[in-house]
């Protein structure tokens, strides 16, 4: 069993857990996930089976998708519902056209503080469990990109935003900056992931779903091919002999492509015979001759 599966995560449980409940379910050993959601958070949690975790490293999730959820006048320690309460403001004050200007003024590249309850890394130790001892550690600012920022309902004291953004931006630091800026602090109560890369929860398949699909016999009908999900990438089709040696590490001749020409300098390429991804490969230019290096080979 071999593909992406996209498990719309349940509230309350860590994407560890869906992973292991994956396995159970598929029976499948290797199985992965493409990157974390918070255990309160719901959605799009790509889960990679098989030989589909060799593709992790060369997916496209740079673009995320959210559903976000804050409440103003109240600041949490971990910028979420399921943080202490250290704060609470007035929230009356604030108008529709307040949060409309904040909210805006988050639009595009900037720099954001990563929270210290994250899993980011300090000396070896996530930042999360330092923060539970207590410690506020300096933290190097972040490169993140907003690239859309809606709201989509008022209802004080919270408001729904849908957030399209860079890979590796906090929404839920994005909530909590907006309060500070609204002059009276907010903090996450909800998220749900709608998109990740090529993966929509408009393809998504609860853990209950799973199970009864496996359960009725139809074992990898609901999985994404791994060049389906690698699409943006270009396909060069190989010959019967230019697909064997592929299999055992070896460049096939310039012939043994169809057609008999390759793509431009530096290009991740599948390499495919029919239906069959063999391989995802580097081209590049040297004295004006392009040639292959295989960065992955699908046995």
């Amino acid at each position: 069993m071999n593909g992406f599966l996209v498990v719309d995560k349940p509230p309350g449980i860590s994407s560890h857990t869906v992973v292991s409940r994956i396995r159970r379910i598929t029976g499948q050993k290797k199985a992965g996930h493409t990157g974390t959601l918070d255990p309160f958070a719901t959605g799009v949690l790509p889960v990679a089976l098989g030989d589909a975790t060799k593709a992790i490293q060369f997916l496209d999730e740079s673009v995320k998708e959210y559903r976000a959820v804050m409440r103003i006048g109240q600041i949490t320690d971990t910028q979420d519902c399921t943080g202490t309460l250290l704060e609470e403001h007035a929230w009356q004050q604030v108008t529709d056209d307040d949060i409309l200007r904040a909210a805006a003024l988050f639009l595009g590249p900037q720099k954001q503080l990563p929270p210290m309850y994250s899993a980011i890394k300090q000396n070896g130790v996530p930042l999360y469990r330092l923060a539970r001892q207590g410690s506020d550690v300096p933290r190097e600012l972040r490169d993140i990109t907003i690239h859309t920022i809606r709201v989509e309902q008022i209802s004080l004291p919270e408001i729904t935003v849908l957030v399209s953004c860079s890979r590796g931006t906090y929404v839920r630091t994005l909530a909590h900056d907006m309060g500070q800026h609204l002059g009276c602090g907010a903090h996450l109560v909800s998220l749900r992931r709608t998109r990740s890369g090529p993966f929509s929860i408009d393809n998504a398949l609860t853990l209950e779903q799973i199970a009864l699909n496996v359960e009725g016999g139809e074992p990898g009908s609901w999985l994404m091919p791994v060049p389906s999900a690698l699409g943006k990438l270009h396909e060069l089709q190989l010959s019967d002999s230019g697909a064997r040696k592929v299999l055992n590490g070896v460049i096939p001749a310039i012939g043994e492509f169809l057609p008999t020409c390759l793509p431009v300098d530096c290009e991740r390429v599948l390499l495919m015979h029919g239906e069959r991804l063999l391989a995802v490969a580097r081209c590049f230019l040297s004295e004006g001759t392009s040639t292959l290096r295989l960065l992955r080979v699908f046995t």
